[in-house]
């Protein structure tokens, strides 16, 4: 992409509250990078040089422990910011970011975010705001993984998913990115063997549809009475 327009960013959650003149300053610094699907944004304990807004595709964020074993950590959407070590107060990025799909971001150096908090109060806000939101969502699935049984997490992941990027169609809301087994099992510290009895179940339920890597929420209320434990467990 040659010269960037405001327009891209100018009604995405991190620039809220932000004037023509601002938002100019800002797309000025970026550039614009294509991800193709599999590949990384970045690497986990890679210097952070960068960091990104999500134009465009669909992420995920993965934290590979010291014995080697992969955590989905959350997926990002388009309109979201990733790789903000510094508003974390790090030099290296604390997770990778694969793409999902082929994705399209924008990249900014990382010394260019004290920066621009600082210059632009609404953008350091907003920012600190996403920080605050996931750190908030982590001890959500902490105590998740501590309290609820196994079909309770898969239940919560899956509408958080359809939440995140829902789209309707003639069976009901199709998580709208490729998304296998083993990922839901990742995401709720669980087995493949298990992900696969629940959703086999919650299909003959008619709560599901699930084929090669996608997964169609048909009966959302349902699922949601079945992740708070308000119905009958599987």
């Amino acid at each position: 992409m040659s010269r960037l327009d405001r327009s891209l960013i100018a009604h995405m959650a991190p620039f809220e509250g932000l004037n023509p003149t601002e938002l100019d300053r800002m797309i000025g610094q970026a550039r614009a990078l294509r991800i193709t699907k599999d590949h990384a944004v970045f690497d986990q304990e890679q210097d952070a040089h960068s960091f990104f807004l999500l134009l465009d595709g669909y992420v995920r964020v993965i934290k590979t422990t010291p014995d080697g074993e992969e955590v989905t950590v959350r997926y990002i959407s388009p309109g979201e910011l990733m790789g903000i070590a510094s508003a974390l107060g790090r030099t290296t990025y604390p997770a990778s970011a694969i793409a999902v799909v082929d994705c399209v971001v924008l990249a900014w150096p990382s010394g260019m975010w004290s920066e621009f908090a600082s210059a632009f109060p609404n953008f350091g806000a907003n920012t600190y705001r996403t920080v605050g939101n996931r750190l908030q969502d982590a001890h959500a699935r902490v105590v998740e993984m501590s309290t609820e049984q196994v079909d309770q997490r898969v239940a919560h992941a899956l509408l958080k998913l359809v939440r995140q990027s829902g789209k309707r169609t003639d069976e009901g809301l199709l998580i709208d990115f490729p998304l296998s087994r083993q990922d839901i099992a990742e995401m709720t510290g669980t087995t493949l063997h298990t992900v696969s009895r629940l959703l086999t179940a919650w299909e003959e339920q008619g709560l599901v549809r699930s084929g090669r890597q996608k997964v169609t929420v048909v009966e959302p209320h349902r699922l949601l009475m079945l992740a708070e434990g308000r119905t009958e467990k599987t």
